[in-house]
């Protein structure tokens, strides 16, 4: 027989005695399955995260800062840099009243209690204007709510604000600072990180703040995405303000960086000190299976068939385990996680944000993949063990 229908010969043959060995071989299975699982749930954080955030930004909408500002909590400004922004080529106009399309925003902190735990978190609270609504791509008021009234305490809460903390369903007051607040609506935006946010009217959140009639950033509706040059040129150059201006896309992806990076670290960290476990329950299978086949692979080496193909076949066994055992790990993963909505800290805002896990085929395929990487590592060993032990001895156990 040549090389290859040596190789198919005995493959075939170990893969047919696993289900003979089944109490072992679950043993390996279950383990890449948890290591799999438990990695592609924390890789779907870092997923859920990054499409809450970059999924918000709009190509064609202008994120005003003042200059040398990375976030809103460092930003500030004045109504007088608001009207030399309005001014600037480029702002899309309301149909109706003919006014630029910009709102002019603050970003205050406030306590917010989580559903069924003790612990509060930072909660965003946004004073936006009634424009607001215009420079987001997805709002949406849901039904049974409205939107809040201009130079009132009425906010509107986004639902996955609503979903995650007490006290914020529509009717109900809350008391945050020195002020009570009433909630009048829910709203959507495509699930992006605004529905991690309760919106107020932007002068009435100044005063509760007494933050006089500053502001902390400007979104501003463009023409056209290719008009951003445009306007950022003309704010940059003009001597009278000092502006960071970038599209609203590039500044949420900028936002997610620094969590998507610790959540990728730690996942892979969890994932290598589970999978050395995950190796050691492999190769303890391995070893078994070939310690079980000792007069088959004599045999076999006896009637001609090589070392190299006993090798391959070894390490087919384990990487049909290992594939097993990742599907299963993604298949896990995908059916409990996806779509579960959870809440982490922004470290940009220091506040908290809602988002989705989200499971992609490309989780699962990663997740499968290090399951076949760990399985490889793990058979290399006993198939080299299976390969040289001497045939005499081997034929001795007939």
């Amino acid at each position: 027989m040549n090389f290859f229908s040596q190789v198919g010969a005995i493959t075939g043959m170990n893969l047919r005695n696993i289900p003979q060995r089944w109490s072992s071989s679950l043993v390996a299975v279950l383990g890449i399955g948890g290591v799999t699982l438990v990695l592609v749930a924390l890789l779907s954080i870092a997923a859920g995260f990054k499409v809450a955030l970059e999924g918000s930004g709009s190509d064609d909408v202008a994120m005003v800062m003042r200059g040398g500002s990375n976030n809103e909590l460092s930003s500030g400004f004045g109504p007088d840099t608001v009207t030399v922004v309005s001014d600037a080529p480029g702002i899309k106009k309301d149909a109706k009243t003919g006014k630029p399309l910009l709102s002019p925003e603050l970003y205050v902190l406030v306590d917010g209690k989580m559903r069924g735990k003790d612990a509060s978190t930072n909660l965003p609270l946004r004073g936006v204007s009634a424009l607001a609504p215009q420079v987001r791509r997805d709002f949406k008021i849901l039904a049974g709510g409205r939107m809040f009234k201009e130079g009132t305490n009425e906010v509107i809460v986004g639902d996955g604000a609503a979903k995650q903390y007490e006290g914020l369903d529509v009717g109900q007051t809350v008391r945050w600072g020195t002020t009570d607040w009433k909630v009048v609506g829910h709203f959507t935006d495509g699930g992006g990180i605004a529905e991690s946010e309760v919106w107020g009217d932007t002068p009435f959140v100044q005063q509760a703040w007494r933050r006089g009639n500053s502001y902390q950033s400007i979104r501003a509706k463009l023409n056209s995405a290719a008009d951003l040059k445009t306007f950022k040129d003309t704010l940059t150059k003009d001597p009278r303000v000092r502006l960071e201006i970038m599209s609203e896309r590039s500044f949420y992806i900028d936002q997610q960086k620094i969590m998507s990076t610790i959540i990728n670290v730690v996942g892979w960290t969890l994932a290598v000190m589970m999978g050395v476990a995950a190796i050691f329950a492999a190769l303890n299978t391995l070893y078994n299976a070939v310690a079980q086949r000792v007069r088959e692979i004599a045999t076999l080496r006896a009637l001609g068939f090589g070392g190299f193909p006993v090798v391959i076949s070894v390490l087919a066994e384990a990487i049909v385990l290992g594939a097993v055992g990742g599907l299963i790990g993604g298949m896990l993963a995908y059916l409990t996680l996806n779509g579960m909505h959870s809440s982490t800290m922004n470290f940009a805002s220091f506040s908290q944000i809602t988002f989705a896990f989200t499971v992609t085929p490309q989780l699962m395929t990663t997740g499968i993949i290090y399951g076949l990487i760990l399985t490889f590592i793990a058979g290399i060993l006993p198939g080299i063990r299976a390969a040289r032990q001497p045939i005499t001895s081997g034929l001795r156990e007939l």
